[in-house]
């Protein structure tokens, strides 16, 4: 008796998993039959270059994309392929504070990405988009003391788009 309810309590939920793709516990849909993705390099083409900045955004995609999917990763030609550039990386005053000679009480580091995503198991969901995310910060605050974080932290966000729109369809 307890396996015949066991069997109709688990038999419906493996055919909800099934009937749509693969699904994971975050949220994403990953195409059926999609078993592997390819991560190139994100060359840094912004007018202003941090060094690191490419090395640092294309290992935090593909660690967003290792977290999140039980994808293998190939060199190139995976069934999923992420490649850009690096855009844009400027530092902006956002507000200015008063008195006789005003200045930046605020300001924005904004760093924007294109990406081209490729999904050859389903070529209507393959896109060629720009994301751009910002941190803003002090300006009394020294930019090269704060730097790398705010990176990491903008680059966590740019992730989650460009994961999100692969996989979540958002």
């Amino acid at each position: 008796m307890k396996s015949k309810v066991l069997l109709l309590v688990i038999l419906p939920i493996v055919f909800l998993i099934n009937s749509c793709g693969i699904y994971s516990f975050t949220g994403g849909s990953i195409s059926a039959g999609m078993k592997t993705v390819s991560v190139s390099l994100f060359e840094n083409v912004s007018p202003l270059v941090v060094p690191s900045l490419s090395q640092n955004f294309t290992e935090a995609l593909k660690e967003r994309i290792r977290t999140q999917t039980s994808l293998s990763f190939l060199r190139t030609d995976g069934d999923a392929h992420f490649e850009g550039k690096i855009t844009g990386y400027s530092v902006q005053p956002v507000s200015i504070q008063g008195g006789n000679m005003p200045t930046a009480a605020q300001n924005r580091l904004s760093i924007t990405v294109q990406v081209k995503y490729v999904n050859s198991i389903e070529a209507d969901k393959s896109f060629d988009q720009s994301f751009t995310r910002y941190q803003d910060f002090s300006a009394t605050t020294p930019f090269a003391s704060i730097e790398q974080n705010l990176i990491k932290d903008i680059s966590q966000q740019l992730t989650e788009d460009i994961y999100n729109r692969a996989f979540a369809n958002w």
